[in-house]
């Protein structure tokens, strides 16, 4: 599940009642957003319930169910996911059908409160796990066998688990991020999230800071140079001098932010721009490269195709299949 990979992944997502809507687009959405922007149906899910039947969530809004939860011999990762009254749910018998999945399951995702059922099942003995902060003393003294930790996501082995909402998006752009790289996951992540400017901030945030938890406003100045400085790159001794430290400081300030350091989110950026103007436009491939900063068509297609496991030529023929297979008669 969390290797570099084009193929399709489907994911099977076990909804318990009382979940909330917004746990569950948590998942969903960044898949979703995912498959939009790649232009090709990267991940596809399927909701199951434990009787078959639509779950009521807290926003009283059913979610239908493509089937009942059944422990098969299926491989899909199978993603649990409960929020309040998770007990109800508990049951001898659904705790016996998690075992049992988690024999054959590629991954198996405790979600919010689905860390819990994980637990009961004993699918967490002596790994670590997370839970929602609130929880998370009762969740270490109920299972001292698990490794409880403070985190907004724990990977470990075949496990995941998620500690709320928002940290369940992290997750889903990890997945991401680890299967069909950075340039991507960094659309997908502008695609929901933002940081709140401050109500006397002097400059508004700009669209390649969007989605970015950035702690130090260095970074943030840095990334607004990164976006103002596409189509010729500033190198980093140049931006970091720009931004008033020194180069290694500022490495180190974007790994502890973002996770990547500057010239890997550089790069993502400048890709990015460079992909939608091939969806988006009909320019030459030497017009984009030369816009977004590469020296030469070929030194773009490689990072291109280095990036998005196609060459540019290879996306615009795709995407023009697909809009002349919808625009077929039926």
């Amino acid at each position: 599940m969390l290797e570099r990979s084009t193929e399709r992944l489907d994911i099977d997502l076990l909804i318990l009642p009382d979940a909330n809507l917004i746990l569950i687009a948590s998942v969903i959405e960044p898949l979703r957003g995912a498959n939009r922007i790649s232009g090709s149906e990267l991940y596809r899910w399927r909701l199951l319930t434990p009787d078959g039947a639509p779950v009521p969530t807290t926003s009283n809004i059913a979610i239908p169910a493509h089937g009942i939860f059944q422990a098969t011999r299926d491989e899909a990762p199978l993603f649990v996911l409960a929020s309040y009254n998770w007990r109800r749910s508990a049951t001898p018998a659904l705790k016996m059908q998690l075992s049992q999945a988690a024999r054959y399951r590629t991954m198996v995702a405790g979600i919010e409160s689905g860390t819990w059922l994980l637990a009961e099942a004993s699918l967490l003995d002596g790994l670590p796990a997370t839970v929602h902060w609130e929880d998370y003393e009762d969740f270490a003294l109920a299972y001292p066998e698990v490794r409880a930790v403070k985190d907004r996501f724990v990977i470990d082995a075949k496990r995941l688990t998620t500690s709320g909402s928002l940290p369940t998006v992290d997750l889903m752009l990890e997945v991401i991020r680890q299967r069909q790289g950075y340039s991507l996951a960094l659309e997908v992540s502008r695609l929901f999230r933002y940081e709140q400017p401050s109500f006397h901030a002097e400059e508004s945030l700009s669209a390649a800071s969007a989605g970015l938890r950035m702690h130090d406003p260095r970074v943030a100045q840095a990334v607004r140079l990164m976006e103002e400085h596409i189509e010729q790159p500033l190198i980093l001794t140049r931006l970091a001098r720009r931004v008033g430290i020194s180069a290694r400081h500022l490495q180190d300030l974007f790994q502890h932010s973002i996770g990547a350091p500057p010239h890997v989110h550089y790069l993502a950026l400048r890709l990015n721009a460079a992909r939608r103007k091939v969806i988006e436009t009909t320019a030459s491939f030497a017009d984009i490269a030369a816009a977004t900063g590469f020296n030469s068509a070929s030194a773009f297609a490689r990072s291109y195709r280095a990036s998005f496991s196609e060459s540019p030529s290879e996306t615009r023929r795709r995407l023009r299949r697909r809009i002349t297979s919808s625009e077929a008669p039926a």
